[in-house]
């Protein structure tokens, strides 16, 4: 059974500015984008010329609360990833296929799955917060995503975007090296396109089995550490996975105040 996406889960919903990735590309409000509030979004977008900049206002208004800088020249990626994903272009799921379950009372507490060999677009970033490091590193990948790249064109959306996270061996402290990697759509996985920017690196990762747990709301030191705890608390074998390593996985737009993320627990290699 193979499939992709994220699940529900509990979590701290509360509505705060959203840090700000390729998943906020398509999510905004009419009241975000318009000062009329008339017109549907999909129209709004289509009326939007090569001098609209209000996208790129919502962008950099919603990153100064978490103390991050985008540049002007982020308006034309934004624009072009924010058209693409109004419909125009269909977005990917990373395909998987599920090994098992563990349900408690009728509650989805975690699946195994196995996720094959692929390419990986990759950036580590280390910025003073965690929220800085998605946020950059995310803006890196959409240049990437959106013709910075060795065949000049629009890649496509593939779901979940994911960072990986490191901690100490108590759990309790994350460290400031952040990896955020974008899972190329199938049609480049044989050829992948090499990015412009020097910092982003294209990887082959092995087939892997993964521990995925569900959790909804924001992502943060504190909400991570909190979930990775919860995680190995559920494993029967914890000692199986790899424990300084971690993937947080994410299907939804960040500002939601009910966001869809996972966290991920990598199995160790046989």
């Amino acid at each position: 059974m193979s499939g992709g996406g994220g699940g529900g889960g509990g979590g701290d919903g509360t509505d705060q500015p959203g840090m700000i990735t390729l998943e906020d590309l398509e999510s905004f409000s009419e009241e975000q984008l318009s000062d009329s509030g008339n017109g549907s979004l999909e129209e709004e977008a289509e009326t939007m010329d090569e001098g609209d900049d209000r996208l790129l206002h919502y962008w950099q208004d919603a990153a100064r609360g978490h103390q991050v800088e985008v540049s002007d020249d982020m308006a034309e990626p934004i624009q072009q990833l924010t058209s693409n994903n109004q419909g125009r272009s269909p977005r990917e799921h990373i395909p998987f296929t599920l090994l098992s379950h563990k349900e408690k009372c009728g509650e989805l507490l975690y699946e195994k799955r196995q996720y094959e060999k692929g390419y990986w677009a990759c950036i580590t970033l280390r910025e003073d917060t965690y929220e800085q490091s998605i946020c950059y590193g995310f803006m890196k990948i959409m240049r990437y995503i959106c013709q910075q790249n060795s065949i000049g064109e629009y890649l496509g959306m593939t779901l979940p975007i994911i960072t990986v996270v490191r901690t100490d061996e108590n759990h309790s402290v994350m460290s400031r090296d952040v990896t955020v990697a974008y899972f190329l759509p199938a049609e480049h996985q044989a050829q992948p396109p090499q990015p412009a920017d020097s910092e982003i690196i294209i990887e082959i990762w092995p087939p892997t089995t993964i521990y995925a747990r569900a959790f909804t709301g924001p992502t943060n030191e504190v909400t991570i550490i909190n979930q990775i705890n919860a995680m190995a608390e559920l494993l029967d074998a914890p000692g199986l996975c790899i424990l300084d390593s971690f993937i947080v996985a994410g299907y939804t737009n960040p500002a939601h105040r009910n966001r869809q993320n996972e966290i991920w627990f990598l199995q160790r290699p046989e």
